[in-house]
């Protein structure tokens, strides 16, 4: 597919702050990556992750090297030999779909063989604080339907009761960002589960997970840092019940498809995560998720502003995307 590429780099900023186990971000920064086609163009939007050694210079730089190759036609099945999973695919492979549906007159979804895509309710995230803190937060949403906790460690199972309290009707997933250790993990895993939680995202440091093979597990396990793209899947499943499938480490719509079918061929459930960006990013990540046990595509309602057009949120439902902004 042939065209000219263009690469940006964007801040978004948050409304207050976004605090994990990690540290606490002001903004969302994204790398937009665009292909035009004489009247056409498509769009895709990455966040590049330092866990993963990537930053946003060198993502940029990573795209802009794709240039000569754009011009000159570019296929999807191509770019996967060029660029390793991560961010840089992510953006360009999604900007191929989006370019794709527009030329063809087509829906990204009709295109993928997604089908009809439906409205699904997503989760709403709280960052990690003291228990008070959340509890004051799990108060003002808990008119959602579905929360994400992040924690991370010391003091988690006050803070996960704490949370239970000022949302008592919501559901419940817990992201523990690799914030605990073989010591305490099967403590926590209780505490969860005494709190009605569902599921509980990455509690081990991705290079230390073994003993998730050998302790029991009351709730669903999910392999978030642990899982990129289907050459991680190896194994997965003796440690993890579920995957957490983010574009920005599967390297694009493409990859993630594919990776879905083949986890779910080895038993482990769904779930589909993000960074935080924009609707931008959170479009091709819907047409994953329509199979999707858990979904959590709410970056754009942590942002102080979004995209226009954005995607629509009512409530706890994010509905598909309109041609304007992706598809």
């Amino acid at each position: 597919m042939k065209g000219d590429l263009t690469v940006s780099i964007e801040s978004w900023p948050i409304a207050g702050g976004f605090t994990i186990s990690r540290g606490t971000k002001t903004e969302a920064v994204v790398v937009v990556a665009e292909i035009r086609t004489g009247a056409h163009r498509g769009r895709g939007e990455c966040v590049p992750y330092a866990r993963y050694g990537e930053s946003v210079e060198g993502i940029r730089d990573d795209i802009e090297k794709l240039t000569d190759r754009i011009a000159t036609g570019l296929t999807r099945e191509e770019l996967a030999d060029l660029l390793p999973a991560g961010a840089a695919r992510n953006a360009v492979d999604c900007a191929l779909w989006d370019l794709e549906a527009k030329e063809k007159g087509v829906s990204a979804a009709k295109l993928a063989g997604v089908g009809d895509m439906k409205p699904l309710v997503t989760a709403y995230t709280l960052s990690l604080g003291t228990p008070e803190s959340m509890l004051e937060a799990a108060k003002k949403a808990s008119h959602r339907d579905l929360l994400k906790v992040k924690l991370g460690g010391d003091g988690d199972a006050e803070r996960i009761a704490a949370v239970r309290e000022g949302a008592p009707d919501s559901r419940l997933i817990v992201d523990a960002n690799e914030g605990w250790s073989p010591a305490n993990i099967e403590t926590l895993l209780v505490a969860c589960a005494k709190a009605r939680v569902e599921l509980v995202e990455q509690p081990l440091p991705a290079d230390s997970d073994e003993v998730l093979s050998d302790i029991e597990r009351p709730i669903t396990v999910c392999a978030d840092e642990s899982v990129h793209d289907r050459a991680s899947l190896t194994g997965l499943s003796s440690r993890y019940d579920a995957i957490n499938i983010k574009l920005d480490k599967a390297g694009g719509l493409t990859e993630a498809m594919a990776m879905a079918e083949a986890a779910r061929a080895d038993g482990l459930r769904i779930m589909v995560g993000c960074m935080l960006a924009t609707s931008l990013a959170m479009a091709p990540a819907l047409l994953v998720a329509q199979q999707a046990e858990w979904v959590d595509l709410d970056g754009p309602l942590l942002l102080a502003r979004d995209r226009d057009p954005g995607l629509r949120y009512d409530g706890s439902e994010v509905y598909p995307p309109e041609p304007s902004l992706w598809g």
